[in-house]
C-alpha cells in the first residue's frame, strides 16, 4: 500500500487535458504493438516449427526457454524506470518491441530464437510502464473525466492485448502467404519504430521528478531541505532501495499474493493466448487458416472484456473483480475443452474464457500501481509483470512433460491452463484493497 498521504499530489504540477490524452492514446498504440509481436511469435510457432523440423515437445521447450530469458529481462526493466524516469523507460521499452521484430526475421537456428525472443522481454514490460505512468498521470491530471473513471481509461489502453492479438492474427492471415514468417516479423518494425518517435515528445511525472529533486538535494548533502521537500509534498522520506520497499510493510502482502495470482494466471495466458492457435489446432482439431479466423473473433470479444473489468473495478472494487473473472474464465475454458463441438460452441466458450482471463488485466494493472508509492511503484508493477514469466515457463514445462508421457493437447490445456487461470482467481482474495491514487 501506498505511504504516501492523502493530498501528496495536489501541490504538484498539472497535467493539462491534451497532454493526458495524448500521453493515454500513445500508450495504448504502444501496448498493441508490443502485444503485437509478443502474440506473433506464439502464432507463427507452428509455421516455424514445420520449416525445421521440431516437433511439438520440441516446439513447447523452445518456447519455454524464451519465457526464461523473458523473464530477466522483464525483471530489470522496473528498477530502471525507477532510476531513469517514466518516459525513458517507456521508449526503451518500445524500442525493444521494434528491435525484437527485426532481428526474429533472420532466425536460422533453436538457439538464436532463444536469444533474440527474450528480447521481446522488453515490449511485455511495456505495461507494467503504462501502469507506472499513466497512475501517476491521472492522479494530477486537469482531466475531470479522466481522474473519475480512471480505471474505466485504462482499461481501453490496457485492451491493447486482445487488440495486438487480433491484429497479429489478422495480419499473418493476410502476409503469411505472401511474405513467409520471417516478412512478417520484418514488416512488424515499423509500427514499433514510430511509436518510440512519438514517445519522446512526452512529458515526464511530476511524482518522479520530486523524487529525483529530493535525491539531488540529498547526494548534495542537503538532507533537511530534502526532508522539508517530502514533508511539504507529504510524501515519504524513506530512501530505501526501490526493491527492498516492495518487501515490506503494508506493500509485502500485495507483492506475494498477487505475485502468486500471476504466476498461476500466466498458465492461462500462456496455454489460451500465446499458444491459442496450438490449442485450437492441436486440442480441438482445427485447421491453422481457420484458427487465425476463429482466434480474431476470440480476441475482439477479449476487448470488451477489458473495457467491462475497468468499468466494474471503479464500481466495485478491483480486487473482487479480478478474482471473479479469473475464476469464470477458468470454468469457460474448461466447458469449452470438454464439453463443446462444433464451430460454434468452440468459438462461444473460447470468446467467453477470454472476455474473463484478459479483461481483468485492465483492473488488475492499475491496481498494482495503486499498491505502491512513486519511489518503488516501478519496480513492484516490473517484479510482479515479470513473475509472469516463471508462470509460462512452469506451463511450459509441464505441458511438455505431459505431451511426451502421452497426453495431448487437449489434457494439457485442461489441467494447466484452466485449472491455473481458476487458482489465480481465488488467490486474488487474498491480497489487501487499497485506495486510489489522490488527486
Amino acid at each position: 500500500m501506498t505511504t504516501t498521504s492523502p493530498n501528496a499530489t495536489g501541490r504538484l504540477p498539472r497535467f493539462g487535458v491534451r497532454e493526458t490524452r495524448k500521453a493515454t492514446v500513445i500508450a495504448l498504440f504502444a501496448w498493441i504493438f508490443a502485444v503485437y509481436d509478443y502474440i506473433m511469435f506464439g502464432t507463427l510457432l507452428p509455421e516455424i516449427s514445420a520449416q525445421f523440423g521440431w516437433t511439438a515437445a520440441e516446439a513447447s521447450l523452445y518456447s519455454t526457454l524464451i519465457s526464461v530469458g523473458t523473464a530477466v529481462v522483464v525483471l530489470g526493466v522496473g528498477p530502471l524506470v525507477d532510476r531513469l524516469g517514466r518516459r525513458k523507460g517507456m521508449i526503451i521499452t518500445v524500442s525493444g518491441t521494434a528491435l525484437a521484430s527485426a532481428v526474429s526475421a533472420a532466425t536460422m537456428n533453436a538457439a538464436y530464437l532463444i536469444g533474440v525472443r527474450s528480447i521481446g522481454g522488453l515490449g511485455l514490460a511495456e505495461q507494467s510502464v503504462n501502469a507506472t505512468y499513466l497512475n501517476e498521470v491521472y492522479a494530477v491530471t486537469e482531466d475531470e473525466k479522466i481522474k473519475k473513471r480512471r480505471g474505466l481509461i485504462y482499461s481501453l489502453v490496457q485492451g491493447g492485448w486482445p487488440l495486438g492479438t487480433l491484429l497479429a492474427a489478422a495480419f499473418i492471415a493476410v502476409f503469411l502467404p505472401l511474405v513467409g514468417w520471417r516478412g512478417c516479423f520484418l514488416l512488424a518494425t515499423f509500427p514499433a519504430i514510430v511509436i518510440a518517435l512519438l514517445r519522446r515528445g512526452l512529458r515526464e511525472t511530476p511524482q518522479f521528478e520530486l523524487q529525483q529533486r529530493m535525491e539531488r538535494l540529498r547526494k548534495a548533502g542537503q538532507r533537511e531541505e530534502a526532508a522539508g521537500l517530502a514533508r511539504e509534498y507529504g510524501v515519504s522520506e524513506s530512501q530505501a532501495a526501490p526493491f527492498l520497499e516492495i518487501f515490506r510493510g503494508a506493500a509485502l502482502r500485495n507483492t506475494l499474493v498477487l505475485g502468486f495470482a500471476w504466476f498461476v494466471n500466466w498458465f492461462g495466458i500462456q496455454v489460451f493466448s500465446v499458444l491459442g492457435t496450438t490449442v485450437l489446432t492441436e486440442g480441438k482439431g482445427v485447421g491453422f487458416t481457420n484458427s487465425l479466423l476463429m482466434f480474431i473473433v476470440i480476441n475482439a470479444v477479449g476487448y470488451l472484456g477489458y473495457v467491462f473489468h475497468g468499468w466494474a473495478g471503479d464500481r466495485w472494487g478491483r480486487r473482487n473483480v479480478i478474482a471473479f473473472g479469473w475464476m469464470a474464465s477458468g470454468v469457460l475454458f474448461a466447458l469449452m475443452l470438454v464439453a463443446a463441438e462444433g464451430t460454434f460452441a468452440v468459438v462461444a466458450l473460447y470468446s467467453l474464457g477470454m472476455f474473463f482471463l484478459v479483461g481483468p488485466y485492465s483492473a488488475m494493472l492499475f491496481y498494482m500501481g495503486e499498491c505502491y508509492d512513486t519511489r518503488c511503484r516501478a519496480t513492484g508493477t516490473s517484479f510482479i509483470n515479470a513473475i509472469s514469466q516463471p508462470g509460462a515457463i512452469a506451463a511450459g514445462a509441464i505441458i511438455t512433460a505431459m505431451l511426451v508421457a502421452g497426453s495431448d493437447w487437449s489434457q494439457g490445456a485442461l489441467i494447466v491452463g484452466a485449472l491455473g487461470t481458476f487458482l489465480s482467481g481465488f488467490v486474488m482474495f487474498g491480497a489487501r484493497k487499497v485506495p486510489a491514487l489522490a488527486g
